[in-house]
């Protein structure tokens, strides 16, 4: 009696052992299956990589591969595996996809192929810290879903599409840590909503368009290329920035007809520019600033005393300003009267 209890059991085991493991089996689509092993097949290091990729289990379940609950469609894939290779056009059969995240792969080399573009329903795109080369390609302007975009860290090339500025939902663009050339596209400030805009440790140069200050950047990094001009257009008080980081630059403009975002703006730094003028009282008013860095340019006059700083204890001290060409007060040297 006790044996054919055993028996029984281990039927009902392996019984519901095989069953999950069929009903497991059918949830990944047959074609985004052999999409995903062909994208697997298509690096130099197939079986270095991506292991779990075997079309015995169910790519719903292989490592960096996720499902639609509802449609069973692998809508997210993920992969920092050490790709070594090109990213293959078999991508566009994974038409479900909402994100791609192929990042800090340094073999991943090349060009990004049209078939990115043809991934409507994407929704994030980040292909950063790879070695891809060619340009920003303006067919990106064809996922018109995408709220975010990451190609920095990367060898590209050339000027940026003014077809970027289309993207109906987008909240962040970061193309920063390549070697991209020209100057922004004035269409930039048709962007609409708020958005995170990164473009430093580039090359590009030129003015600002004026165009930009009708768009509502909550986070501008420019550092470390070579822009001239002003950069007026990103300081007005009816915006919402947190961040504006203009540093190490050629800006050249009167930094007392800046306004500020007093109840947003947490880290400023313009240095390393060639801004003149004085340091706007109302700078004081900016209750969650935490990083303040206004120094090698060519300031002159008082520095603002009064600030109404949320979480510092101390006002920003002397390395906030050092090296311009007649800023006093504390913390510097007392102003003579």
């Amino acid at each position: 009696m006790a044996s054919s209890s055993l028996l029984l059991l281990f039927f009902f085991f392996f019984f519901f052992l095989f069953s999950g493991f069929s009903s497991g089996a059918k949830r990944c689509h047959p074609s985004d299956r052999t999409a995903l092993l062909k994208f697997k097949h298509s690096f130099a290091n197939p079986d270095q990589i991506l292991q779990t990729w075997m079309p015995e289990f169910d790519c719903c379940d292989w490592y960096g591969v996720e499902c639609n609950e509802t449609t069973n469609r692998v809508d997210s894939l993920v992969a920092t595996v050490q790709l070594n290779g090109t990213i293959p056009e078999v991508i566009a059969n994974l038409k479900y996809l909402r994100t791609l995240r192929l990042r800090k792969n340094p073999f991943l080399v090349g060009e990004i192929p049209p078939a990115i573009g043809k991934l409507a329903n994407l929704v994030s795109l980040e292909l950063n810290w790879n070695s891809l080369t060619g340009s920003v390609p303006a067919f990106l302007a064809n996922l018109k879903k995408l709220w975010f975009l990451d190609l920095s860290f990367n060898k590209l090339s050339g000027t940026i599409p003014a077809s970027l500025s289309t993207f109906p939902e987008i909240i962040g663009i970061d193309l920063s840590r390549n070697q991209l050339t020209g100057s922004i596209p004035e269409s930039f400030g048709n962007l609409k909503g708020n958005i995170y805009l990164v473009l430093s440790h580039n090359k590009l140069s030129g003015e600002i368009p004026a165009s930009l200050g009708n768009a509502n950047f909550v986070r501008v990094l420019i550092s470390r290329n070579n822009f001239t001009g002003s950069a007026l257009m990103f300081f007005k008080a009816s915006k919402t920035s947190d961040t504006i980081d203009i540093s190490r630059n050629n800006f050249a403009f009167d930094f007392s007809e800046a306004s500020f975002m007093a109840d947003t703006l947490e880290d400023l730094d313009i240095s390393h520019n060639k801004i003149w003028g004085g340091i706007p009282s109302s700078i004081t008013d900016c209750v969650l600033l935490q990083s303040l860095n206004v120094s090698y340019n060519r300031l002159c006059g008082e520095i603002p005393s009064g600030w109404k700083l949320k979480y510092l204890s101390q006002p920003f001290d002397n390395t906030s300003y050092l090296h311009n060409r007649c800023l006093c007060g504390s913390p510097l040297q007392p102003c003579k009267r």
